[in-house]
This record gives C-alpha cells, structure tokens and sequence, in this order.
C-alpha cells in the first residue's frame, strides 16, 4: 500500500461573522500592510465588499480592489487582474467570492511571485515555489476553492477550460462566513451545491490510492482515494443531501446556509487530496465552448458519467445514496445503486440544475471536438474508476447526455 498524505489551507476559520472575527488576525499574521481584493461588482453592489474593507481599515491595512471579475474568466481578464495587482503592489491578496474570483486570486498570486503567464503555468506540479501570501473569503457553497490547490480560467483561444494544479496555491488562511452566501440567487446556490456533491462524489469514488496511475517521474496534487479525503466526502454528501433544496427554496434559512457552506468546504477539502476525475474532464470543453457555469455544467454530467462508472463503483454508489437519505425499494447492492442515481438525478431536477447538454445550446457537432478535448486531460482519466480507452467511449456518454 503506498502512503498517502492530506493537505488544506493554511489554516480555517468556519462559522458566521468569520470575516469579522478573523479576517484582522489573518493579516496579523501575515504582517500584512497593504492588500489587493480580487472581486466582482456584484459583490461590491450587495455590500459585501464593505464587510471585507472594514476590517482592514480598522487595522490601518491600505487596500485596493479589482471588480471586474466574470464567471469562468478568461486568460485575457486574468492578465488585466495581474496588471492591475502589480500596480498596487500589495503584501497580500484576497480572494473574495465564488470560485472564479479565488481562483483568479490565486493566479494574481502566482503571477506575483514568479511572473510569467497564466497559461505557462497551466497543468499540475508546475508552480516553483510560494506564492504571495493569499486569503481566501468565498461567498457561495460550491467549489471549495478557499482550501484547494486548483486555479480555473478559460484558454479562450482553445475555447477550453484549463487548470493550474498545485500545492503552492493553497491559501495561507481560509475564511468562510455562511452568511455572507445568504444573498446569492437560487441559481447560484444551485449550481454552487450541485459543484460540491460532483467535488464529493468524484473524490470518494476515485482510483484508490494503492493503485494510483502515476506515471513514473510526474508529479502531482492528486493521489487517488484514502481514508482521510472518503470521511471528508461522506459528510459533503450528507450535508447536500439535508440542505441544498432548502437552500435553493429560501436563501435566508441560516441552517441550511450553514450546511451547503460547511458541504462546499469539505467537498474541496475531498477532491483537493483524491482527485476530480472524468465528470470535469469532460465539462471543460463544454463550459469553454457554451459557457455554462461550471456547477451547472458539472451536475448535468453527473449522473451520466456515474453510470459509466457504476460497474466499477457498485458499493460506493450504493452508500452514496445512503448518504443521501435514500430509502431504497431493494434490498441489492446494484438496486440500492440505482436508486442512488434516481435520488441524484431529482435533486438536480428539483435545483433547476439542467439536464441535457442540447438545454445549455450544446450542438451535436461539437461532441466529437468535445470528446477528443475531454480524453486529451491525462490528469484527470487517471483518477477515474473506470478509464476510457478511447475518445469513442467519451463521446457516448456525451451522446447519452445530449
């Protein structure tokens, strides 16, 4: 068996007001004076920039934001951030928002460091050394990105999706406030949510770490299924299958704010450590070509990559829908199985998650460019249960899916 380890931020902070409590105490730590937000206009019409700067002014930290950033950025906004981030020559940055922003912080991060482009740092393991000190604040429950290792943008010029991947990118503090979601829209917390079960699912039913694929001289933040990433997961799971369509139903039900942010962090603290695997493999070329939100675009594929993947995942599939609430008619393993895929697929339906990729104005002459992307991310195939062995194989479950 080989060894395995478990990486998060550098440390958490978790409960209501978190921003208020800790945010000052995070830039103490980091002797920090001056600070660069990373953020959108959203975010800065709904006030909650406000509760970000007002601790900082109370330390006396100077501070300067950039609120341009857009859903699934592109490269171009990436370097405008950068720019902008050098200018302001900050001691720290802080991400604030959903996953575009913190990831996108996290780039403005990495560039800081060790200049060069986005893009030539895309891939796994290829960031040399730390970045500059980065917090992350999010305000939806979904990507997990306040504690991952993983940076999202979009290579517009390829219309794919690409990742940076590495343990550098870790925030130096995470801070996750559930109250500062409560202002998000049903479709956000619903494409945010669906994100963090496909993080949970994905990461507890991954290749197990004992027969991790990786070829001899890579390197990377993945490691394949273990004890620690599965108990991280069991709870994300739990925690969605309480709370998203109540959060969904009535954004203002703290409770549930608290269980779908709690489920976001532990579902990236899961797939940060085991890995994502062919469900985001094949969303890339779809959000990069229709630019479908992430989560949306990772729910919809959810339930038919699973299916793929069932013949490998029998007992997992089984539990999850355990996990779930289901109360299943049989009393098999592969009964209580469907029954899992059944539960996943009316909780996408009752979220409004969408459900064919024709619905987000997929053509059914981009599969096969799609399926010839999805099967070129080696990263990510090997951290699948059943690997594909073709483009072919990508291209049905696409076609299934269509």
């Amino acid at each position: 068996m080989r060894t395995w380890s478990f990486s998060s931020a550098g440390a958490l902070f978790f409960g209501r007001n978190a921003v208020q409590v800790h945010l000052r105490d995070a830039c103490e730590r980091l002797g920090a004076k001056r600070a660069f937000i990373v953020t959108d206009a959203v975010l800065v019409r709904a006030g909650i920039l406000a509760q970000v700067t007002e601790p900082l002014a109370a330390l006396g930290v100077a501070f300067e934001s950039f609120d341009r950033v857009t859903p699934e950025p592109g490269v171009e906004l990436v370097r405008e951030c950068v720019a902008a981030a050098r200018a302001a020559a900050p001691d720290v940055v802080i991400g604030l928002g959903g996953g575009s922003n913190m990831d996108t912080a996290k780039l403005v991060s990495m560039i800081l460091a060790h200049g060069g482009d986005p893009l030539d740092y895309a891939g796994d393991c290829r960031v040399p050394g730390p970045v500059k000190p980065l917090v992350c604040v999010p305000t939806t429950a979904g990507t997990g990105s306040e504690v991952s290792a993983a940076a999202v943008f979009t290579d517009t010029a390829n219309h794919i999706k690409v990742s940076c991947l590495s343990p550098f990118l870790r925030p130096a503090f995470a801070i996750v406030d559930p109250l500062l979601t409560v202002s998000c829209p049903p479709k956000v917390t619903a494409d945010s949510g669906i994100d963090a079960l496909t993080h949970a699912i994905e990461g507890f039913c991954a290749v197990h770490n004992d027969e991790f694929p990786l070829p001899s001289g890579e390197k990377t933040v993945y490691q394949g299924k273990n004890p620690m990433a599965d108990l991280m997961a069991r709870e994300a799971i739990t925690l969605v299958g309480r709370f998203l369509r109540r959060a969904v139903r009535d954004g203002s039900d703290l409770e549930a704010r608290d269980g779908m942010a709690l489920a976001a962090t532990l579902g990236g603290l899961a797939f940060s450590n085991a890995g994502v695997a062919l469900v985001h493999a094949m969303e890339y070329p779809v959000g990069g070509a229709v630019h479908v939100s992430h989560g949306a675009g990772n729910g919809l594929l959810l339930p038919f990559v699973m299916r793929f993947n069932l013949h490998h995942r029998v007992e997992q599939t089984a539990v999850i829908g355990e996990w779930l609430g289901v109360r299943a008619g049989g009393h098999g393993t592969m009964e209580y199985a469907e029954a899992a895929l059944r539960e996943i697929e009316q909780l996408r339906a009752d979220t409004g998650i969408p459900t064919r990729l024709r619905d987000i104005g997929v053509k059914e002459e981009m599969l096969p460019g799609f399926a010839a992307k999805a099967f070129a991310i080696k990263r990510l195939m090997r951290v699948n249960p059943r690997m594909p062995q073709s483009e072919d194989e990508i291209l049905g479950i696409y076609r299934a899916a269509f």
